[in-house]
């Protein structure tokens, strides 16, 4: 009897450490994949992270009402790629100037009026949407207005983070920005899709403006982030042609760019999804779930991606990883193209979307630790006209090449483009596949 006990004794303690081992295993193998949460230990970072968690959701609102609104006035996604390809106007003139502009002042004032005057825009278009003003022109005007905000707001945010983390946690800082993006990309299209037809399409804008509010009190509350010489002062012509000429030289940044430019502007569809989630999906002509769920399957992906992402802070060889995702993407955009399912057409939208955060994990990281910070701002504005303008173009592209051969083989014929233009731009700047991650010496936090 007691050979027995001690025997049974001997097996608990065997199985709980065997338990043990396996439990260390499991949480050695998810710290290595989860997403990096250092630099929300930076009490600034967590507050300028935070700021953008509320408004992610009621930006994506109106990303979805307007090219809605536009294609239930007009009957056409042709319309929805033309009132797109004139907003890009102002954001590629003042996303120029805005990162000149985020240089030379003090970038927390910057994000406080910026935000200010895209919360005021969305109030304005939630006024137009619940009088039935029924202008087209109207809503692209307001559209141009808040995309002049807007071309100023975003480099001075981005801008800011090198400024407020050390400098080997900037692949973490641009995982963690663009997941919390990426959050409300997924649940901001759902809700949008759920809610129009029992709210109306009015009442989208008019949560995007009550988010934005808040996240002007959270951008004031950040510490002041003048030039690191002290001295604000106005920006100039020649702080914009300073910013091209440091470009020019700067091959990795270009190539950067340039491998953005190719995946949105042949790849990124969405002035088709009206379309498509009505004719192809089987949406009622006021909006449904199939319309949520393909605004939302490329960000859901992205977000899903992000939440795994813990190892791209050990992988270095940044511009290899960038150039496999734009083909990733590419390859993902054809899937979608060929789908008639809306279960498929979602996934590979999904995949893509992953495909996407990887590369602007990787994209993010090269742009904070290539560029100066006299020259971050500058920079910063390039990448917005990129990452913001080349959707634009795409939207341009896509509803014009959707209404002459139909959606799914514009999409389709969109992603043998990436893949294609990828290729041929890699053997153009060959830089871009050497390139390894290699910080800046850290600046001082605010």
């Amino acid at each position: 009897m007691p050979g027995s006990v001690v025997g049974a004794g001997v097996r608990r303690l065997g199985e709980k450490l065997v338990s043990c081992r396996r439990l260390r295993t499991v949480r050695k193998v998810l710290g290595r994949i989860a997403i990096d949460t250092r630099p929300l230990k930076v009490p600034a970072f967590r507050r300028l992270w935070l700021s953008t968690v509320v408004t992610a959701v009621g930006s994506q609102l109106t990303a979805v009402a307007v090219p809605k609104q536009v294609f239930d006035l007009t009957g056409s996604s042709g319309w929805v790629g033309v009132s797109a390809g004139i907003a890009l106007v102002p954001l590629l003139v003042f996303g120029l100037y805005g990162g000149a502009i985020a240089d030379v002042v003090d970038r927390r004032k910057l994000l406080v009026v910026t935000n200010t005057g895209i919360a005021v825009t969305s109030v304005l278009l939630w006024l137009q949407a619940a009088f039935a003003v029924d202008s087209v022109w109207l809503i692209i005007l307001l559209l141009c207005l808040q995309q002049v905000f807007f071309a100023a707001n975003a480099p001075a945010r981005s801008a800011s983070v090198a400024r407020l983390v050390p400098a080997d946690q900037l692949p973490a800082a641009s995982a963690l920005s663009s997941t919390v993006m990426t959050f409300g990309g997924v649940f901001g299209p759902m809700l949008a899709g759920a809610l129009m037809p029992l709210v109306g399409l009015s009442t989208l804008y008019l949560v995007d403006a009550v988010a934005l509010t808040l996240t002007i009190w959270a951008v004031w509350r950040l510490p002041p982030l003048p030039p690191l010489d002290g001295t604000s002062r106005r920006a100039g012509l020649r702080d914009v042609v300073d910013g091209v000429r440091y470009l020019a030289l700067q091959k990795i940044l270009l190539a950067s760019f340039l491998l953005d430019v190719i995946a949105m502007v042949f790849g990124m569809p969405r002035a088709l999804f009206p379309e498509m989630a009505e004719h192809t999906f089987g949406d009622p002509p006021g909006g449904g779930l199939a319309l949520g769920w393909l605004f939302a399957a490329i960000p859901l992906g992205a977000m899903l991606c992000g939440l795994v992402s813990g190892w791209t802070s050990r992988v270095h060889r940044h511009g290899v990883g960038v150039v496999l995702a734009v083909v990733a993407w590419g390859v993902a955009m054809i899937g979608f193209g060929l789908s008639h399912a809306l279960w498929l057409a979602v996934l590979f939208l999904a995949v893509g979307g992953a495909a996407d955060m990887i590369s602007m994990v990787f994209r993010g990281s090269i742009l904070q630790a290539a560029a100066s910070d006299e020259m971050r701002g500058r920079m910063q504005g390039v990448f917005i006209v990129v990452v913001a303008g080349g959707p634009r173009l795409a939207d341009l592209l896509h509803g014009t090449t959707g209404a002459l051969v139909g959606p799914g083989l514009a999409t389709a014929l969109g992603g043998v483009l990436v893949v294609v233009a990828t290729v041929l731009a890699v053997l153009a700047i060959p830089a871009i596949r050497h390139y390894r991650f290699q910080p800046l010496a850290a600046e001082p936090a605010s």
